[in-house]
């Protein structure tokens, strides 16, 4: 949003605020004296225990949880992509601490007691209060001595990567060249040759598909499959067993009420003449000036808002959305612009409100009124929270009497089944490839199914967690395996496969030789595309590098030709009909630029940084525990 550009400065502020708090109440130190903890990595000898990383995960959750409200869904979450990212997160944390205490950083005591007295949650009356200070560490169950600890910790972090963020250099050159290759615009009209109009002319030879069945026979082997039977153990199903009253559901939601209502959100659109902090009172009074001046213009078409702001906002983020800044609550914008927001009309064009970031004219473009859910309404979700809440303290010994079970009577999921109170369920044929059921997605779960004490004997697999709090034990029923097909079999699949490529070689010999006679000056009979304004910013749907062919060339005449082969296949024809030039910037304009470019350098610089780090340490990953 508008506040990219002075972000960093609050950087501290933030950190220290929001994000360590809560970290430190639940942070490494918790887990230092658990002795005989697994771990799911290594950095440089230091172990990242198990019961952190799961830690790490659930406080990911809530974060998301809390940023998302009625629109969150756990199930998004519980990919490798994201349990990967909590896990290098751990991980930079450690390589960055060692880097900073290599270099010889450190946080003097009086840079440290400042910090901890400006946080918010140690003040009352606005000043620090020391009582306040140690019951809170007390209700969490830390001591002044370990939050300290962290607490330097993150600041020597923060000193390490000042040096980074703060120092990141781009040439006014380079900032002009740049934001004009974001401007451009050129007119183009495509004509695609689909390779689907040659298919039916297609017919391949019985030597091609004897030649591809030879050269790509294990590619039809049927896998080595098995069907099985299998119980699911998770903390939802354990918690259905048990009893919630009425009354501990009413109480419940008389004491979260909040927690059930989704505050009034509004849409706003917004024209930025920016202000930087330093700005002198005569340049700020120009830049108000020019301000009135196209407020005098929006009220006198309000319609055209969001075209003034294309021309004038100096907000790179949403200028090219006509100034949208989609929907937020309360929080989330500065307090002055928030305040005008939350006292407008819909549709009211406010005056210039000032901000740290500039002049800003406003226009209220939606509402969404605060939305307060009854007892009824959310009966259910309150009785299944109580009901998780019940039994979460005693799961971890549910799962370890249920891996005894399966474990200690292996030929048979009968006796779990029965003392867990669980249905045995069964499969269809499944391979190691298998997509069909989200559950057996798993690594560790398809290896210890496919394993040859689960196939030759007979015997259970041992539980394993597949996702959060639900673990899976499976037995095979059947297997089969891995076998070849002939040709005979997979004749139709291979003809398929031959004719979609000779179709898409002949599309682009048919787009190569339209091409060649479009450049040598000849019509050709073919109806082209609606024309379309394309930019390396507003892409229209192209694919990058067909983006790229057309910024490449510099046209000699009017119309200019190119073709370019679609990676989906086929061949795209493009006519460039006319380059339009990006209006001339002012300096305060390019300068603006030239921040965000120079914090983007800064951000990448970065990124290599820790990326060096990464390979420069040894660092170990426990696959099984992962």
């Amino acid at each position: 949003m508008f506040d990219l550009v002075n972000r960093r400065k609050r950087i501290v502020q933030v950190i220290l605020g929001l994000a360590v708090l809560p970290f430190l109440f639940w942070g490494v130190e918790s887990y230092r004296d658990m002795s005989g903890d697994s771990y799911v990595a290594i950095v440089e000898g230091e172990e990242i225990p198990r019961r952190e990383y799961e830690q790490a995960l659930r406080d990911h959750h809530e974060r998301m949880r809390a940023m998302l409200g009625a629109n969150f869904d756990s199930a998004m979450l519980d990919t490798f992509e994201v349990r990967n990212s909590v896990l290098e997160r751990l991980i930079q944390q450690r390589l960055l601490y060692r880097e900073a205490v290599n270099n010889g950083f450190v946080v003097l005591d009086s840079q440290l007691a400042k910090t901890i007295r400006d946080i918010p949650a140690f003040q009352k009356d606005n000043k620090f209060s020391k009582q306040q200070y140690e019951e809170l560490l007390q209700a969490q169950g830390l001591t002044p001595l370990i939050f300290e600890s962290r607490v330097r910790q993150e600041l020597l972090l923060q000193q390490l990567l000042d040096g980074y963020s703060e120092n990141g250099f781009a040439p006014k050159t380079i900032a002009e060249n740049v934001r004009y290759l974001s401007e451009v615009q050129r007119e183009i009209n495509q004509l695609k040759i689909e390779p689907e109009q040659f298919l039916a002319q297609m017919e391949p030879e019985e030597a091609d598909i004897n030649n591809y069945y030879e050269q790509h026979k294990t590619d039809f082997d049927l896998p080595e499959r098995v069907r099985i039977e299998y119980l699911v153990l998770s903390l939802d199903a354990v918690a259905q067993n048990e009893t919630v009253t009425d009354e501990a559901i009413s109480n419940y939601f008389a004491e979260h009420k909040d927690e059930f209502s989704q505050p009034e959100e509004r849409k706003a659109s917004h024209i930025l003449i920016s202000v930087s902090s330093d700005t002198s009172e005569d340049e700020k009074k120009i830049a108000r000036e020019k301000a009135e001046k196209i407020l005098e213009r929006v009220k006198q078409n309000p319609e055209d808002f969001s075209e003034i702001a294309k021309e004038n906002s100096d907000d790179p983020g949403s200028a090219s959305r006509g100034g949208d800044l989609g929907f937020f609550g309360r929080g989330v914008m500065v307090k002055s612009f928030e305040d005008k927001i939350f006292a407008m009309q819909l549709d009211e064009i406010s005056d210039i409100v000032e901000t740290d970031f500039g002049m800003h004219i406003i226009k209220l473009t939606d509402i969404k009124e605060e939305n307060k859910k009854t007892l009824e309404e959310v009966r259910q979700q309150i009785e299944n929270k109580l009901k998780l809440q019940m039994v979460e303290g005693i799961f971890g010994e549910v799962v370890e009497d249920f891996n005894n079970v399966v474990y200690e009577q292996n030929d048979s999921l009968k006796p779990a089944a029965e003392k867990f109170e669980l249905t045995i369920q069964q499969s269809d044929w499944i391979s190691k490839g298998s997509k069909d059921l989200p559950l057996f997605l798993n690594t560790k779960l398809l290896a210890a199914i496919f394993s040859d004490n689960t196939i030759s004997d007979g015997q259970n697999t041992e539980a394993i967690e597949v996702k959060p709090d639900t673990f899976v034990s499976a037995r095979v029923i059947e297997h089969k395996p891995s076998t070849a097909q002939s040709l005979e079999v997979v004749k139709d699949e291979i003809v398929t496969i031959l004719k979609k490529e000779m179709a898409e070689a002949k599309a682009v010999e048919a787009g190569e030789e339209k091409l060649m006679r479009l450049q040598r000056g000849d019509n050709i009979d073919e109806e082209w595309m609606e024309a379309k304004q394309v930019s390396y910013m507003q892409s229209q749907g192209l694919e990058h590098e067909t983006l790229r062919s057309i910024f490449r060339v510099q046209p000699t005449a009017l119309p200019f030709y190119i073709g370019k082969v679609n990676p989906k296949g086929g061949y795209n024809l493009i006519r460039i009909n006319k380059i339009i030039e990006p209006q001339l910037s002012d300096e305060e304009k390019i300068d603006n630029f030239r921040r965000q470019l120079q914090q983007m350098i800064a951000q990448e610089e970065l990124s290599s940084y820790l990326f060096a780090l990464r390979t420069q340490y040894d660092v170990k990953i426990k696959q099984d525990n992962f």
